[in-house]
């Protein structure tokens, strides 16, 4: 087993926490709402694979107000016409900054995003990507243990 980078250095640690909620504060007041944040986080860390935050981020996104069906669907945001203009851009923006290097797909889904966002909205999200990439390394270089939930979403003994 490899050691948790967050508990085998805890100053690192506390400053990219401290980073996070610098971008967390910065993606609030840019105009990108908390769902929105939520739906980059989630759809990062799908495509990382990385349970640990899937597990945190399916939980937070409920909490956030974004309805089940609407996290199920995720992995099929593209085909489906239940996610608003903002949604699928904000989700256009996790994809592209989660697969690199950027294809001219994804720098056009890029410009789609920055013309329905606006540039603040769209370089907080951005910025939100870039943060929950930056985490989910951590977790899966880590190997962060799933623990088991109830229906209640608390930890079973």
């Amino acid at each position: 087993m490899r050691p948790y980078l967050d508990k085998s250095a805890p100053d690192v640690w506390k400053a990219i926490s401290a980073f996070s909620t610098t971008v967390k504060q910065h993606a609030a007041a840019s105009g990108l709402s908390v769902q929105e944040s939520e739906y980059i986080k989630l759809r990062a860390s799908q495509l990382n694979a990385c349970a640990f935050c899937l597990d945190v981020h399916s939980r937070e996104s409920r909490e956030a107000g974004i309805v089940q069906q609407k996290i199920d669907l995720l992995p099929a945001w593209r085909e489906s016409a239940l996610y608003t203009e903002r949604e699928k851009a904000v989700l256009a923006v996790a994809e592209a900054a989660t697969r690199m290097p950027l294809s001219e797909e994804s720098k056009a889904d890029l410009a789609g995003a920055a013309a329905v966002l606006g540039e603040q909205a769209f370089a907080a999200a951005e910025w939100v990507a870039i943060t929950i990439n930056a985490f989910n390394r951590v977790s899966i270089l880590s190997e962060h243990p799933v623990r088991p939930r109830g229906a209640d979403g608390k930890v079973l003994s």
